[in-house]
């Protein structure tokens, strides 16, 4: 706990057997309360080895349902547990879990409702090996989005992510997508009932194992982030209404 407050960090996995020990060893053990893992019907063994670390909240997906879906599991389950400050790490080690204690901070001392790990921030991305191509692609679409909803953030597309069991109940999460572009319109939606979004840099590691889109991929999610912007720009206008954003 931390001011009192119950802290989860929900883990969506798949095929993360290689990288999830490294990971979970380096969660503040001290100040969390609860880890769960949504294995979504992964080839490899990382179920199994969540259970042999002593992950006690272990969920298995009967069949692949996707980034978005696995979210949605691992904050529906967080939220049952009880848990007032809800992060999502990736197991694949490219984020930092010695943040979390920030993270979770900012938080319970009520100074953001939603705390975002950046990769840009710190100057970095690139030589840290982000792709060229990923870095464009993230610069302009943020850039947009910046334009379009009057916000400074410095990326919207950062995994590493903070928020109060509060701001997820607010929003209609399980109306999103069951692919990628889940993250975005949770900050969508966010942005839409009015929460400011804190961010912390965070330098993130690029390696094989660390999972990641490929290019075709990568451009489809940027299509479905300027679809789903200009969604909630004519929402706000009252042109045309998205269940998203109710």
């Amino acid at each position: 706990m931390l001011n009192g407050k119950r802290i989860a960090v929900v883990m969506p996995a798949y095929n993360a057997s290689k990288t999830l020990e490294q990971t979970y060893r380096e969660i503040p053990a001290d100040l969390v309360d609860e880890v769960i893992l949504v294995d979504d019907a992964s080839t490899d063994d990382t179920a199994a080895l969540a259970e042999s670390l002593g992950i006690v909240h272990v969920i298995r997906h009967d069949f692949n349902k996707g980034y978005g879906a696995n979210q949605k599991t691992c904050y529906t389950r967080a939220l049952e547990l009880g848990a007032d400050i809800i992060i999502m790490l990736h197991p694949d080690y490219q984020y930092n879990p010695k943040l979390i204690p920030v993270m979770a901070a900012l938080i319970a001392d009520d100074v953001y409702p939603v705390v975002m790990g950046s990769r840009i921030l710190g100057g970095d991305a690139v030589r840290n090996g982000m792709p060229v191509y990923k870095y464009v692609f993230n610069r302009c679409l943020t850039f947009f989005q910046n334009l379009l909803l009057g916000q400074k953030l410095s990326e919207y597309h950062s995994g590493y992510r903070a928020y109060s069991a509060n701001a997820l109940r607010s929003i209609h999460f399980m109306a999103n997508s069951d692919d990628f572009v889940f993250d975005n319109q949770v900050l969508l939606q966010l942005i839409e009932r009015r929460y400011t979004i804190g961010e912390i840099s965070c330098p993130a590691r690029y390696f094989p194992e660390a999972s990641s889109i490929n290019f075709s991929r990568s451009c489809r999610y940027g299509w479905e982030i300027l679809v789903n912007t200009c969604a909630l720009v004519l929402h706000r206008l009252g042109l045309k209404r998205s269940g998203l954003f109710r």
